[in-house]
């Protein structure tokens, strides 16, 4: 496994990668065009290529094999909605499920914990879907407490997000 910054060339590989584990994870009764729509206008190659371009954005791929495998985007200037963190957020943590219980994802994750203390913020946060249990006991064994909640909002409905901030005191 290498990791390294994401390139402009990896934006499709990048959108691929999210709408597989996006769609993996969130739809578990069928795919709606209403749902459909969403990834194909938000999870694409040139969003991702624009993410890559920005200095406020880091992004960090896993390779393997023959490509990508995960990825993790650090966002700066991203304050939560409760107190108690920094305003740098864990935006993604993306890592087909294939490869999940390889260390992937916590190698992953430490780097990306590294990128947030050298942009001097100890206590990055995150969401995540409050359903996804797997992600947030992942997140509970990496250091990270919840500290409140939220609503990913697609038009009329309304999905809990649980918030999450790095404690590394205690891991």
């Amino acid at each position: 496994m290498t990791l390294r910054p994401a390139r402009a060339e990896d934006a499709s590989s990048l959108a691929a990668i999210a709408v597989e584990v996006w769609v993996g994870t969130y739809l578990r009764d069928g795919v709606s065009g209403f749902f459909a729509d969403y990834v194909f206008e938000h999870l694409t190659p040139d969003t991702f290529g624009a993410l890559i371009a920005d200095p406020k954005e880091h992004i960090v791929v896993s390779e393997r094999g023959q490509g990508i495998n995960g990825f993790i985007r650090i966002s700066e200037d991203k304050p939560a909605e409760v107190s108690g963190c920094s305003d740098v957020e864990i935006t993604t943590l993306y890592l087909q499920p294939r490869h999940h219980g390889q260390g992937i994802g916590r190698t992953l994750l430490r780097r990306g914990l590294g990128i947030c203390a050298s942009l001097g913020a100890p206590n990055p946060w995150l969401m995540v879907n409050a359903e996804n249990v797997q992600a947030r006991a992942f997140y509970s064994h990496q250091g990270f407490d919840e500290i409140g909640h939220t609503f990913f909002r697609i038009q009329d409905d309304a999905y809990r997000n649980e918030i999450l901030t790095y404690r590394p005191d205690k891991k």
